[in-house]
């Protein structure tokens, strides 16, 4: 089979045609010593370090775990229960120093799985022997909409440890800060994790006029203050006196005049981690006489599996080299409360389904500080995909989208801080936008969102109330959205920019080239 991966990737690094040397943008660009220089607006916001999104906070390797079972495939019958009791097996070891179980190998060849595979144990990693044709291949049996393999943790969300709550004092802590102040410090010590709390007024709600959403069908929903709060997990690094310094970068302003923000402790004892899934195949059986007829080479049988591999309430995670097939809505999801995980080189082939809202979300994210890289995907619909209140910051970097059928960008209900960092979406658009009553009432989709070397047939970005979008060195065609509202900061428009990837550039600034090599991305930042 042609290494899809491969050969998208030669075409990303490689299309440089469009570049103008030492054309740069005005808000991030090199300065005398190599490094990124940051211009901030009036109110100190700057495009964010994306840099801390993946596995480990960014530019650090996926670790290669030691093989401690491995399974062979059977001629016949169901692999499930068998699948099973080897995850089990592996999940009730001993963790080594660094919190691994070791890795169940899936030797090449097929396997059958009726069901969903269950892995709630931190250190347990899957691992094929190849995510083609003749490799490990996982069939995705019978009927029924499921999941096939499931990472999943405990706990809803972090629980906030009693009497730590601390207001924030400013006025306003900018986007893309790591620095604020708090009424007292005390309590607090570098390396302790927390929650930023930013909560949602009715006066923000109000300004951004998601309080008025029109109602053209009677599902829509104004938002409710209170409901849309966000929670950024963060770590301190750093105390002065009562200032607080966190290791990412905020994602949304915090105002004092929409209700300011509060930091605290928290414990997460239920959330698992140093969890992956490697180099194997997955392909759900589907009904081929369903077929649509409006299209061709597609088919809308949804009695079959849904999702290839789903993560939920984790933390440094990855899935890598993986190929999913047929599965009608996603290969990869990044749940809730996932954190740092990565998912790489990767790709989400021809799913089957009807082609309309909530299906074929190929990599979609709900969690925070996450990276996906270097991923293709064919007949999609939102293909690299932001869902409600995600509260970033996430990247997605050097991805390739064909045969789209829908558009890539944030979905509904102010997502914040993602980077689109050289996305190219063949025949379809990527568009951050008021969709107001789009489904029960998306509204304003998302806020600090960076497009950033993109190709699309079309892009729509506008600006919402108290915030920005960013689109810079993107080719495509601009067009209004859906509703008219003031543009988004449009840069360089039909021209990209160096460097080449702000995500790698940005990367590389922090941690150096040997960061670069860890994500196998060296020499690939210009």
């Amino acid at each position: 089979m042609i290494d899809i991966l491969g050969f998208i990737f030669v075409i990303l690094i490689c299309a440089t045609t469009a570049w103008a040397e030492g054309n740069h943008s005005k808000l991030v660009y090199p300065g005398p010593d190599g490094r990124l220089v940051y211009v901030p607006d009036e109110k100190g916001n700057i495009i964010p370090d994306f840099s801390h999104c993946g596995y480990m906070g960014g530019g650090v390797a996926l670790p290669d775990v030691p093989v401690v079972l491995t399974v062979h495939p059977q001629a016949e019958g169901d692999d499930t229960a068998r699948l099973q009791a080897a995850i089990d097996d592996l999940s009730a070891r001993a963790p080594d120093a660094n919190g691994f179980r070791g890795t169940l190998l899936l030797k090449r060849g097929k396997y059958r799985i009726g069901g969903t595979l269950h892995i709630r144990t931190s250190g347990v990693v899957l691992r094929g022997q190849g995510k083609g044709e003749n490799g490990t291949v996982l069939i995705a049996t019978g009927k029924g909409k499921r999941t096939l393999i499931e990472f999943k943790g405990r706990g809803r969300r972090p629980r906030e440890i009693e009497n730590t709550r601390q207001a924030i004092v400013d006025n306003y802590v900018p986007v893309g800060a790591k620095i604020f102040s708090i009424e007292d410090a005390s309590n607090f010590a570098p390396g302790d994790a927390i929650i930023v709390h930013r909560p949602s007024t009715a006066k923000w709600i109000a300004t951004i006029g998601m309080d008025r959403i029109e109602m053209r069908h009677p599902e829509v929903r104004q938002w409710k203050p209170g409901s849309y709060d966000f929670h950024f997990d963060r770590t301190i690094t750093a105390i002065k006196g009562n200032q607080i310094t966190i290791d990412a970068p905020m994602g949304n302003a915090i105002e004092r005049e929409y209700g300011g923000g509060s930091i605290y402790k928290y414990e997460y004892p239920g959330r698992i981690e140093q969890v992956g899934i490697e180099n194997l195949r997955g392909v759900s059986e589907y009904d081929n006489r369903e077929k649509d007829h409006r299209r061709e080479n597609e088919y809308i049988d949804e009695d079959h599996a849904w999702n290839f591999v789903v993560f939920s309430y984790v933390q440094n995670a990855w899935a890598h080299d993986i190929t999913s097939i047929h599965f009608g809505y996603a290969c990869v999801t990044i749940g809730n409360q996932a954190k740092w995980m990565t998912v790489q080189d990767s790709q989400c082939l021809d799913p089957v389904s009807k082609i309309t809202g909530s299906r074929r979300y190929s990599f979609p994210i709900h969690g925070q500080l996450s990276l996906v890289q270097r991923c293709y995907t064919r007949r999609g619909r939102h293909d690299y995909v932001l869902h409600a209140r995600v509260p970033g910051p996430n990247a997605f970097v050097d991805c390739v989208a064909d045969i789209a059928h829908s558009d890539t960008g944030p979905h509904h209900r102010w997502s914040v801080c993602t980077l689109f960092d050289n996305v190219i979406v063949n025949g379809n658009a990527i568009n951050v936008q008021d969709r107001q009553s789009s489904g029960t009432g998306h509204g304003w989709a998302g806020a600090q969102k960076v497009l950033w070397n993109c190709e699309a047939e079309s892009f729509i970005l506008q600006k919402p109330p108290t915030s920005q979008n960013y689109a810079i060195g993107c080719i495509g065609e601009k067009r209004d959205g859906r509703y008219r509202r003031e543009d988004g900061y449009w840069e360089s428009h039909g021209q990209k920019v160096v460097p080449r990837s702000l995500y790698l550039k940005q990367l590389e600034d922090r941690l150096g080239t040997e960061a670069l090599k860890a994500i196998g991305a060296h020499g690939k930042e210009n």
